[in-house]
């Protein structure tokens, strides 16, 4: 997984704060995502490439501990 610094998630967290005042549940999802992409650029990849990678690994754990 990409290395997201604190610094970096309180700097997405004012922005979407100020983009979205009113809006806690929406400010939460758009911080997610942000870091979410922010992770991806860490990584070299696009959001959707980094979004299937994750779930590879998810599915790669799943399928060794046999369930």
């Amino acid at each position: 997984m990409g290395k997201i610094t604190e610094r970096e998630i309180e700097g997405i967290r004012k922005m979407v704060e100020e983009e979205f005042p009113d809006d806690p549940a929406l400010q939460q999802i758009h911080i997610a995502r942000k870091i979410i992409a922010r992770e991806a650029e860490h990584e070299g990849l696009s959001f959707l490439e980094y979004i299937k990678s994750l779930g590879k690994q998810v599915k790669d754990v799943y399928q060794r501990h046999g369930a």
